[in-house]
């Protein structure tokens, strides 16, 4: 603790949990008088050459006058920050305000000379990078504009770390020292800097956890069983390829089904990446502290009782966060079902899936273990059976994600090489605004679908969420904007996903439909229209077509220039036989080969034939074992029986099901058919989608076990789906990101506004908030509103308040007739379907005639708060508002006035800043922007008049986070030039971090 003499009290918001560039985590927090010893210890462990460097002489201890400079400081002038690991200083930093003259000096004097001492052992982690944005951000909080360093010459490692920075700098050469002098203003260059080494850490730091070189299950039960011994079993049959060792107090044994067993983890002799922590929670503290003694570099916490069981286990799961941090480790979990590397190099199974899925290249992501064990059991049905060429690559399950998330997967994903497409069953999504940064990334270079669970309930307890004022339906429209394939099933999570891992991005909307069936041509037809495709009149090769009419038809459709993508459509013929779907599918696969840009989906009805030959490219020729229809067992005539999906495949859901969803991955085993586009049983070799490799010879054996490596790259298949909807819907978001990929090659622009003035809105709003007290924000006045929005350019109307007649009158003549009477009551504001507003009033006479009425209507003045107004030229009435989210953040809306977003929900978001891109698109998004393009022979209106207003306005709360909410209501488009009839603006104070802030981990 700080003492009296201090002028402000300890600042616990300063206090941070960091990744390091190494995938460690380190803990920041300003440096106090209780720190002396261990100050005094790091500072005897640092080399005498980092010393040299620190003091510019040889300087082999601290003074106690040192000591008492280095931890007494007032958080003002001079600020000092350590990063911890284990509870000690592995590095520090500080910075002292100066004048110009380079002296000890108080605001508002805006400059600081900064210091940083690293351990040596601790060199090359990133910790100074890391400390300089921690710093820089305190300095700007306490008015400090500039830093400036010098450097010894010799000390190459630390003038990397200033010059690396992206910040504006400036570096000179004097008395033998080097001497650089940088604003702390972030810019571009700085924020790119500082995200791409969150990135590299993020990154790094999930890696760790899903390629090992060692890993320990710590309570490992002595019997069969249990969830320890499950696990333990499953990385050594998956096969792992590091070292691993079975953890238990009450172990007599050397193994434990042949792995080394041991009582503590301590008492192993060699050093262990990942430990899963299978034993209960009073347990897991214990064990937490041994990990992190013996240098464990991660967990994962499969064990229950934390934030899902209440209050108590909440704070549970808080110290064991809390507690893992101070040792540098991360955590998967509590609660978790675990985390699979299916790469060959790695072959890891940590969790309690029995069965290893196939390798491929969809990574999997899921908080919940039961929609975890679905997912995978889809897969696996739908993966192309014995051929293994649509798997995973890894696969994740949160749990309570109290630490790793879906954004740190995101980052490891991102420059991922065996991973192509990401697939993500989100319950909760604890930082949006970070999810949302990341995923606009991740989706530029590779498909990202996401279902998000929850969406009409609140997220499961054990998800610490931050509080939302938005509908769902607005953070879906975000996700969007980010590249987000948003879906609601985990069906359609599946579907999408296999079609964006098995084919190109279609160029366009056009679709063109083939097939045997007229019928079913035409469901797809319709269900292309439903999802705003363009389809190509249906072709019915009737339900005699041959498969040579099948591929000539294909590759006439795929050569055409006016289509994009091909959905070809098949029913089965009656006596057709395993050879003739053979065929089929070898048809299929050659045409699609000569146009390998664009995507071909099939629909099929109960075709089990030419599902299993679209998935195993199999031989024409029927297996020598096969049995004949009707024979006992009931096996399909041409359907290998060794192409059923493993024992291990079934009992999938069994394993750690233990969350409600697990009725997702248990339904009921039906003995009838299902109907098309229903999921069939798992044991039904039928229920599996096509998919055709094209490097596949005709000849090949359908023998083939089903953990065969992937196939090569350049490899072809084909998807199938059990119904239309679901093959036009996958599609339809193929086509949805393929054109959110082009747009984002040309992200367009935030222009700049020469008559803005920036710091003058800066000055009034700190202004404003001076006066405010209480700490709940304020809404600002009607002239303070039209100041601080005219010093962007945005132009409010005047409304001359008229408590009385003569006022009124009086107004009137002031802003000149013709003039609008409105009522600024909040029951009665911006309702002129009420009667609450009188336009186009041409003198004092009909003035005063509309004062009268309304008074008798509505009741007083001092109730109605009537305003005068100038009458603006008629247009479409619009509404145009800018609000900070505490989850989402920044987001701006658009929508025509009345019932049309009030009533139908009729509203365009999207996040600040606004590009010029953004605002053109955000215009003609909604529903009814047709009014404003001249709709019915109107006159269209000025809309490049709006989108200039917008982006004005995503500057102005872009610039200023204080600025919380902005509505301008009604803003009037005319056919040339616009206007804003009335604004409301609400300040509050600004958090201190925020996304543009240093780097941090989620507090705990």
């Amino acid at each position: 603790m700080q003492n009296s003499s201090d002028r402000h009290e300890y600042p616990s918001h300063w206090e941070a949990d960091v990744v390091l560039r190494d995938g460690g985590t380190a803990r920041i927090r300003p440096i106090t008088v209780d720190d002396a010893e261990r100050l005094v210890s790091f500072y005897q462990q640092v080399s005498d050459e980092s010393k040299y460097y620190r003091f510019f002489a040889p300087y082999p201890r601290l003074s106690a006058k040192d000591v008492h400079r280095f931890t007494h400081h007032d958080f003002v002038d001079r600020v000092g920050l350590a990063a911890t690991v284990g509870g000690e200083f592995i590095a520090t930093v500080r910075y002292d305000r100066i004048n110009a003259d380079g002296l000890p000096a108080s605001a508002p004097a805006d400059e600081a000379e900064v210091a940083f001492l690293v351990q040596d052992a601790h060199q090359g982690r990133g910790v100074a990078s890391a400390l300089l944005e921690h710093i820089a951000a305190v300095a700007r909080e306490r008015d400090i504009r500039r830093f400036a360093a010098e450097v010894l010459p010799a000390n190459n490692k630390m003038i990397k770390v200033f010059t690396d920075a992206g910040y504006q700098q400036k570096r000179h050469f004097e008395d033998g020292v080097v001497r650089l002098e940088f604003d702390l203003e972030p810019t571009d260059k700085s924020l790119a800097v500082q995200r791409a080494r969150e990135q590299r850490a993020e990154a790094r730091s999930v890696h760790r956890l899903l390629a090992p070189g060692s890993v320990a299950v710590i309570g490992a039960g002595r019997t069969p069983g249990g969830v320890g011994r499950s696990v333990l079993t499953n990385l050594r049959d998956a096969g792992f390829t590091g070292r691993l060792y079975a953890v238990n107090r009450a172990v007599q044994e050397s193994e434990l089904d042949g792995v080394p067993a041991y009582r503590s983890i301590g008492d192993i002799g060699e050093p262990v990446d990942l430990a899963v922590v299978a034993v209960p929670a009073r347990y897991v503290p214990e064990v937490v502290a041994e990990c992190g003694e013996h240098g464990v570099q991660g967990l994962v916490v499969v064990s229950a009782g934390y934030a899902e069981s209440g209050a108590e286990g909440r704070e549970r799961q808080r110290e064991l966060v809390r507690q893992a941090r101070t040792y540098g480790m991360r955590i998967i979990g509590p609660n978790a079902f675990g985390v699979i590397n299916t790469s060959p190099d790695v072959r890891l199974n940590a969790s309690l899936a029995p069965e290893m899925p196939r390798p491929g290249r969809i990574g999997l992501f899921a908080q919940s273990g039961a929609i975890g064990i679905a997912l995978l059991s889809r897969l696996h049905r739908r993966g192309g059976g014995v051929t293994g060429t649509t798997g995973v690559s890894t696969f994740v399950s949160s749990g309570n994600r109290a630490d790793v998330s879906g954004n740190d997967v995101l980052q490891y994903w991102y420059d991922d090489p065996d991973t192509d497409v990401a697939l993500m069953y989100l319950e909760s999504i604890g930082n949006p605004r970070k999810f949302t940064r990341l995923a606009r990334r991740t989706a530029a270079v590779k498909p990202l679908v996401v279902v998000q669970g929850t969406r009409h309930s609140a997220a499961p307890q054990g998800h610490a969420v931050r509080a939302t004022r938005l509908p769902h339906t607005t953070v879906s429209a975000l996700l969007r904007q980010a590249g987000v394939i948003r879906v609601d099933t985990i069906t359609e999570l599946v579907d999408a996903g296999l079609l964006l891992a098995r084919q190109p991005l279609p160029h366009g909307p056009r679709v063109g439909i083939l097939g045997n069936s007229e019928s079913l041509g035409l469901l797809t037809y319709d269900a292309c229209l439903a999802e705003g495709l363009r389809p190509l009149p249906p072709l019915d090769l009737t339900t005699g077509a041959s498969a040579e009419d099948f591929r000539g038809a294909l590759s006439e459709a795929l050569a055409d220039d006016g289509c994009d993508a091909v959905v070809v459509t098949a029913i089965p013929a009656v006596g057709e036989t395993g050879a003739r779907d053979a065929a089929l599918a070898e048809a299929l696969l050659a045409a699609s080969a000569s146009a390998p840009a664009k995507p071909v989906l099939v629909v099929h009805v109960e075709l089990g034939g030419l599902a299993e030959a679209l998935s195993a490219a199999a031989s024409t020729a029927p297996p020598a074992a096969a049995t004949a229809p009707g024979a006992e067992g009931g096996a399909h005539p041409f359907r290998p029986a060794e192409r059923l999906p493993t024992a291990g495949a079934e009992r999938l859901p069994a394993a750690g099901a233990s969350r409600s969803h697990a009725a997702e991955a248990q339904r009921p085993q039906t003995a009838h058919a299902p109907a098309a586009g229903a999921d069939r049983p798992l044991a039904t070799e039928a229920t599996k989608p096509p998919t055709v490799r094209a490097d596949r010879p005709p000849d090949a054996e359908a023998t083939q076990p089903p953990t065969a490596e992937p196939p090569p790259p350049d490899s072809r298949l084909i998807p199938a789906y059990p119904a239309a909807e679901r093959a036009v819907r996958a599609l339809a978001e193929a086509v949805r990101y393929g054109q959110w990929r082009r747009d984002a090659a040309e992200p367009g622009r935030v222009p700049e506004y020469e008559d803005i003035d920036e710091k003058g809105a800066a000055g009034q709003i700190d202004s404003l908030l001076a006066q405010e007290e209480g700490g709940e924000g304020l809404t600002l006045g009607t002239e303070e509103t039209r100041e601080l929005l005219g010093r962007y350019g945005i132009d409010v109307h005047n409304a001359l308040p008229a408590p009385t007649p003569d006022d009124a009158a009086r107004a009137a003549r002031e802003l000149g007739y013709p003039v609008a009477l409105k009522t600024t009551a909040p029951h009665l504001r911006h309702r002129a379907d009420l009667g609450g507003v009188r336009l186009d009033l041409a003198d004092e006479q009909q003035l005063r005639r509309a004062y009268t009425e309304l008074t008798e209507l509505f009741g007083k003045p001092a109730e109605l708060r009537p305003v005068v107004q100038a009458m603006a030229p008629r247009g479409v009435d619009t509404v145009v508002r800018a609000v900070i989210d505490p989850a989402a953040g920044a987001v701006l809306s658009f929508g025509l006035a009345g019932a049309a977003s009030e009533l139908l929900g009729d509203t365009a978001h999207r996040l600040i800043p606004v590009t010029d891109r953004d605002a053109g698109s955000l215009v003609r998004s909604i529903r009814t922007a047709p009014l404003l393009f001249g709709w019915r022979g109107s006159d269209p209106v000025d809309t490049a008049a709006l989108e200039e207003l917008m982006l004005r306005l995503s500057r102005l709360v872009d610039d200023h986070p204080e600025v919380v909410a902005v509505a301008l209501e009604p803003v009037v488009v005319a056919t040339h030039g616009l206007s804003a009839l009335g604004a409301t603006v609400r300040l509050h104070r600004a958090p201190v971090r925020d996304d543009l802030g240093p780097r941090t981990l989620p507090a705990y």
